[in-house]
């Protein structure tokens, strides 16, 4: 009886290590997200600085506002995703080093 229960228990810990690092994956995607949306706007402003020769920033500067507006906001939302997935990474590190500390089966 011990013993079946000692498995169940180890199978719990194992199966709550297996989603933390589901959790993790998925924390890393965003990351990857955050990282695409923040070089995004640095290429629109890049193309933008190459062909600057080809017209006057005065003549286009109603397009120019809204569009650095736009890149501007994409910076921020993708610094935010990058920084909340590396604090929700680190955390989740934690929480499995926690459990690898109280269970020494699993470490």
């Amino acid at each position: 009886m011990t013993r079946d229960r000692e498995t169940e228990s180890q199978s719990t810990i194992i199966n709550e290590v297996q989603l933390l690092l589901a959790e993790k994956r998925t924390s890393l995607a965003a990351m990857r997200t955050g990282i695409a949306v923040f070089v995004l706007p640095l290429s629109v402003v890049s193309i933008l600085i190459a062909t600057s020769k080809y017209y006057d920033i005065i003549q286009v500067m109603h397009l120019l506002a809204p569009l650095l507006t736009i890149c501007v906001a994409m910076v921020f939302l993708g610094s935010y995703l990058i920084i909340r997935a590396i604090i929700r990474i680190h955390r989740y590190d934690e929480f499995i080093l926690k459990l690898k500390r109280k269970h020494s089966s699993i470490a």
